[in-house]
């Protein structure tokens, strides 16, 4: 299921050996606030649904498609290096878990972001056919 663009970026799904090295490099983006944490238990969870991206020797990207359902799957865990963001590697890592999902017949991919317009581009929107939306309800809040 490998692919490789023209600027020698190939996507590949995960392999067992990439645990440590797709911990390390979330982790920026964990401290920046743009994913959540992820434990090694979880990464090794999610294996058969977590891709890379590389660039010869150099993961330069990861994203993990958490299925919860026939009818709901979830893109976690989307991050690409600073380096080599605009290269298309974000949208390619997220049409690969596209591809997996439509291929699985999961009905619906959602994704939690801050990054609304890069997802738009992607082809999501805020709302479902029928105008289903997303509501969400934090149980550790203040009251």
């Amino acid at each position: 299921m490998a692919t490789q663009a023209a600027n020698d970026t190939i996507i590949r799904p995960a392999t067992p050996a990439d645990i440590p090295q797709i911990k390390i490099f979330i982790e920026s983006f964990i401290e920046g606030g743009d994913v959540l944490p992820r434990t090694l238990e979880e990464i090794e969870e999610l294996l058969p649904m977590f891709f890379v991206a590389e660039q010869g020797d150099d993961l330069v990207g990861c994203v993990t498609l958490e299925i919860y359902s026939r009818k709901l799957a979830e893109i976690r865990s989307l991050c690409v290096a600073s380096t080599v963001r605009g290269q298309g590697i974000g949208k390619r890592l997220v049409r690969t878990c596209l591809d997996v999902a439509h291929n699985r017949d999961i009905l619906e991919v959602m994704v939690i972001t801050r990054s609304e317009d890069f997802f738009i581009s992607c082809g999501f929107d805020y709302t479902l056919p029928n105008l289903k939306k997303a509501l969400f309800f934090n149980t550790h809040r203040d009251d």
